[in-house]
């Protein structure tokens, strides 16, 4: 269904006022995380209270007021999303919409640690393309990053949403020291599965117990080193989001380059995120917000769609991400408060 058919009669289609068109909501479902990753949070981080997240039917009615302006593909993020009790009842249910709105997409993005539990289940529902975070294959390095956990567990649910059918990228934060010189494996073992790899250049958000200066390492160097060895060659895949594709001539496989530091890819952002708060970002990278949870329980959907004209308005041009040494991060909330 065209993106036009998919906005209910009388409805606006979400364009912001530099002409982008809003078709994608990242939307996430809770702060919490099984794993402590260093780039993410603080070792000892201050989760949520329950009592402050949207309810799961009311991340259904806010979900039903993005697809009746237009957006096409739901992405369900956390923290860990899949670490929210009856989680799956909301998935259902957008699946449902599948069929009957103009929504044509939704996935998720995990740390595959409770795939094994809910991999089928998730087919069942509809999904079909999952992003799974992995930083390496060691695992004493994956433990130290994050801060104990088992790889084996994250290897057991990937293999367990392979067997289920659902296609599967792998999303790879670069971190100098950390990472840098076996990403080359990573890939290559990526792609000998048959997965897509994107590199991820790290982004100042929140305070988590380390310099970004020192976690910070340019892809424009990564691809560089890469290509002492391996032929890249420039594809025009675009899978609506803000990674730039290479195919690796040696493996066959895709590699994905997201790059917010060095080469800013806002021009084309065509995304607002929901946290499970219900505060709407229009930028990743900015803190300006509205608050979604207080239009509908206070005013219903007529206050939500309000709110999302304002939000068109106000979705900035571009963020002003800063990695140098000294440099105070983009925001004060961690990604796992934003929605990954």
């Amino acid at each position: 269904m065209s993106n036009a058919a998919s906005t209910a009669a009388g409805q606006r289609p979400l364009i912001d006022h530099f002409g982008r068109h809003i078709t994608y909501l990242r939307l996430s479902v809770t702060d919490r995380c099984d794993l402590r990753c260093v780039y993410c949070m603080k070792a000892r981080p201050d989760f949520l209270p329950k009592s402050e997240l949207l309810t799961l039917e009311e991340l259904t009615q806010l979900s039903d007021a993005f697809i009746r302006r237009g957006v096409t593909k739901i992405r369900v993020t956390g923290g860990e999303p899949l670490v929210r009790r009856d989680v799956m009842t909301l998935i259902e249910n957008l699946g449902t919409r599948l069929s009957t709105t103009g929504l044509e997409e939704i996935c998720l993005t995990t740390n595959a640690t409770q795939l094994p539990r809910f991999a089928r289940d998730l087919v069942a529902a509809g999904v079909k393309r999952i992003n799974v975070s992995l930083d390496t294959l060691d695992a004493a390095t994956f433990a130290r990053l994050t801060r104990g956990g088992r790889i084996a567990d994250t290897l057991a649910g990937i293999d367990a949403a392979d067997a289920a059918g659902l296609k599967i990228k792998i999303n790879t934060v670069a971190l100098k020291d950390d990472n840098e010189h076996s990403l080359r494996e990573l890939i290559a073992w990526a792609h000998g599965r048959g997965f897509d790899l994107t590199l991820i250049e790290i982004m100042p958000l929140g305070e988590v117990d380390a310099a970004r200066s020192d976690q910070f390492l340019s892809l424009a160097q990564v691809k560089a080193d890469l290509e002492k060895g391996w032929t890249l060659t420039p594809l025009t895949d675009n899978t609506g989001g803000p990674a730039r594709y290479h195919r690796v001539e040696e493996t066959g496989g895709r590699l994905g380059l997201i790059t917010p530091l060095t080469e800013n890819f806002c021009a084309g952002c065509n995304r607002v995120r929901l946290t499970c708060t219900g505060q709407l970002y229009m930028c990743l990278g900015r803190n300006g917000r509205l608050d979604l949870r207080a239009a509908l329980r206070e005013g219903g959907l007529d206050a939500v769609d309000a709110l999302l004209d304002e939000a068109m308005a106000l979705k900035p041009q571009a963020h002003d991400f800063d990695v140098s040494a000294g440099a105070e991060a983009a925001v004060g909330r961690t990604m796992a408060h934003t929605g990954g």
